[in-house]
């Protein structure tokens, strides 16, 4: 059975980056699963899930480790096999906004009191079309626990919405 390693890599972006994670885990026959990564404010911030065998699982978060002394930091969690998860189902939630602190903190809160999980975000700031004013946008993709109706959550949100004066929507997730 594979031990599942997910590995935080953060430090000044560069070429390489991804060559020396994904060549680090093919030395010991890892499978690069799932991965996140992106450049922000001229920082290489990447998540990677590898899986690999257990034989070999201590042996790989060392030589993953040992990229610190390239300039990266290094941060690996080893998934833990729990018990079963509750149903959930994936919406998707977009945000826009006139961008001001909070937003992320106050959305965040009210989707935590609903029992709701955010599985991914993406957040940015970008000029609006005619004012040039910043826009706050936020695109996630929420589960949702099944006892919480879709028209409950969206209720929640609105209230939210009407509060920070910005829009929100909901809609099925991109993948089905």
């Amino acid at each position: 059975m594979p031990t599942s390693l997910v590995v935080t890599a953060i430090g000044p972006d560069r070429p390489g980056i991804v060559n020396a994670l994904s060549d680090t885990a093919q030395r010991f026959g890892a499978n690069w699963a799932a991965s996140r990564m992106a450049n922000l404010a001229g920082q290489f911030a990447g998540m990677v899930h590898f899986e690999v065998g257990d034989d070999k699982a201590d042996a790989l978060a060392e030589a993953l480790g040992a990229l610190e002394s390239s300039g990266l930091r290094i941060v690996i969690a080893r998934s833990q096999p729990g018990a079963a998860t509750p149903a959930r189902r994936r919406v998707r939630l977009e945000l826009v906004g006139h961008d001001r602190p909070g937003i992320v903190r106050d959305l965040s809160g009210n989707l935590a009191q609903r029992g709701v999980s955010i599985e991914e975000l993406e957040t940015e700031v970008a000029s609006a079309a005619m004012s040039g004013e910043h826009l706050f946008k936020v695109r996630a993709l929420l589960a949702v626990p099944a006892e919480l109706p879709n028209d409950e959550l969206q209720r929640g949100l609105e209230a939210l919405a009407n509060e920070m004066m910005v829009d929100v929507e909901l809609g099925e997730p991109a993948d089905g």
